[in-house]
């Protein structure tokens, strides 16, 4: 299982590629549409837009954590405390 100071960083890693990619790509594609861009505002795009990637890496990362550890659990206690059962599971009337 990955700690959270691992999930923030692997996040971390993961958004900072992703920032300087999404300068790069702003910087082709704007002009395409007509949006005429500087450097400093395609700068504060990305930041703005790799907070909010950084947020939900780190949101979901831990979500799923927590899925995995309570599907865990409930795995292993309710094989633990069940005892074994005998015949079938229909009814008799």
């Amino acid at each position: 299982m990955q700690s959270r100071l691992m999930s923030l960083i692997e996040a971390l890693a993961n958004v900072v590629v992703g920032f300087w990619l999404a300068v790069l790509a702003q910087m082709i594609v704007f002009p395409f549409f007509g949006l005429p861009v500087s450097f400093g505002q395609n700068l504060a795009i990305a930041t703005l837009f790799t907070g909010v990637s950084l947020m939900r890496g780190y949101v979901l990362r831990r979500l799923f954590e927590t899925l995995a550890w309570q599907s865990f659990l409930r795995q292993t206690l309710l094989h633990v405390d069940t005892p074994p059962t005998s015949g079938s599971n229909t009814r008799s009337f």
